[in-house]
């Protein structure tokens, strides 16, 4: 299930170019479910939801990110899990308020979004961008690197990450060899996005892009929903 959040302030907004963490906190706290959200802030494996970049329809943008001149944003959340889409929608109904890095937003408009009909062949483009990482040695020691979509081991690695993905989500067997993942290489750009945490920052190597997805049919819709690529409840990997 898909749901877009509109939002908005009073007056203009200020948004930080890497705003990621603000969106995710603020899906963790209209989560009405208290034992979902907790169950979800805790676990240390897939969180099965991914979330979209920011839509800003009238936009300035300075040196330091971008200001919403009418005060109004947008942005997406995509889940396999349909108990969680409905125990947002329930939290953002019962308190039409958001905290926005210290700023009150009003929720303006909350709206289900279609599913499309998925295909065995499909081609999406990303609403949020995508991360594939791998662990190498590098002078003796294990470092985390991330891929590129001009590496075939990319689109290897989004394979078996969709198939870890489903298989745990669903407690099945699907095989890499159920779908093929692959790019054209038409439009690729990438983006560096800092991650906060506990007053510490992580930079992320990330690509908005256009893919091609063939194959199962359940996968490709689990990706759909889930999102693609790692990281996907921080804001990477949503698809459209």
């Amino acid at each position: 299930m898909r749901l877009k959040v509109s939002l908005k302030s009073e007056n203009s907004l200020f948004i930080p170019f890497n705003y990621n963490h603000i969106i995710s906190s603020i899906i963790y706290a209209k989560i009405s479910d208290l034992g979902l959200a907790k169950e979800l802030h805790s676990s240390k494996t897939f969180k099965f939801f991914t979330f979209s970049q920011i839509y800003i329809k009238r936009r300035k943008t300075i040196d330091t990110g971008i200001i919403s001149t009418d005060g109004r944003i947008s942005f997406q959340i995509s889940s396999p899990n349909d108990n969680l889409i409905k125990s947002l929608v329930n939290g953002y109904l019962e308190n039409l308020e958001v905290n926005f890095k210290g700023k009150k937003l009003f929720v303006e408009k909350i709206e289900l979004m279609p599913n499309p009909a998925i295909k065995n062949k499909m081609n999406f483009k990303t609403l949020s961008p995508i991360i594939v990482r791998i662990k190498k040695e590098i002078d003796g020691e294990l470092k985390t690197r991330e891929l590129t979509p001009a590496d075939q081991k990319f689109y290897e690695n989004l394979e078996k990450n969709l198939v870890r993905k489903y298989n745990q989500f669903y407690d099945e067997e699907k095989k890499v060899e159920d779908i093929n993942i692959n790019s054209e290489m038409k439009f690729i750009k990438r983006k560096r996005i800092a991650i906060e945490k506990h007053k510490a920052k992580t930079y992320h190597r990330a690509f908005i892009m256009d893919i091609n997805i063939e194959g199962d049919l359940d996968l490709i819709n689990f990706g759909y929903n889930c999102g693609i690529g790692e990281k996907n409840s921080l804001g990477f990997g949503m698809v459209e």
